[in-house]
């Protein structure tokens, strides 16, 4: 019954990552080496964000609150994945969404490998049945989306003929603001629990429509500028 449930778990962790590489159509660009870098990428990006944490704020140091001016320096950290993709942008050739998914399922893919492989190794084979496992797979899928949202979101930035894009709002405002919406999804719905009470499967369904409600405005933004390229 533990190795079912094992199974059960690796296959809502690992199978939708499998999907998006294979119904994007990423092979024909050879990118499954990209993604293998970015995920390099990935980690690199992690040790120096741990580096800064445990300089600037050592874990001796007293609890603070979610509405501090520490957490809110500490939750900034996280701008450096914004760096991260775009470097891995960068190194990647080719059509802007092979780039995009790329970058997103290579940082993606890393991240579940390096934070959620071993948790299942251990825990999981050790039980016969726990929701807690399978609320992390599910948000681990949420991740992906949220992954890829935020690499086209730092293509969108890197354009320059971004603000061509007609727009109520400015498109390099509209943009930016998105970016800060998307490292700071996490810090949005620990504020949101201060005043609400959330169990764990409210929190997976708030990250599920917060991920999803940005995805479709970007989504917005990126085909509009995907099909202004593709005019020139």
């Amino acid at each position: 019954m533990t190795l079912y449930h094992f199974g059960n778990c690796v296959a809502l962790l690992y199978v939708p990552y499998y999907l998006t590489y294979k119904y994007s159509n990423l092979s024909e660009y050879g990118a499954f080496w990209k993604c293998i870098q970015g995920g390099i990428i990935y980690a690199f990006t992690q040790l120096c964000k741990m580096l800064i944490l445990a300089t600037f704020f050592p874990a001796n140091e007293s609890a603070t609150s979610i509405l501090s001016l520490a957490n809110l320096f500490k939750t900034s950290v996280d701008l450096a994945d914004l760096a991260g993709i775009f470097f891995i942008l960068q190194s990647i050739p080719g059509k802007e969404h092979a780039k995009v998914v790329t970058a997103g399922i290579g940082w993606a893919g890393a991240e579940i490998l390096l934070t959620r492989f071993l948790l299942l190794w251990v825990d999981a084979r050790g039980t016969e049945f726990d929701w807690i496992y399978t609320q992390k797979c599910l948000e681990s899928n949420i991740n992906l989306m949220h992954h890829i949202m935020t690499a086209a979101l730092v293509w969108l930035w890197s354009r320059h003929d971004l603000s061509k894009l007609q727009s109520i709002v400015s498109p390099v405002v509209a943009v930016a603001i998105l970016l800060l919406l998307s490292v700071y999804r996490t810090a949005a719905i620990d504020l949101l629990g201060v005043w609400v009470t959330f169990d764990a499967w409210s929190i997976i369904a708030i990250k599920a429509i917060y991920t999803l409600s940005l995805s479709l405005v970007v989504l917005k933004y990126y085909t509009d500028l995907s099909t202004l390229i593709g005019m020139y």
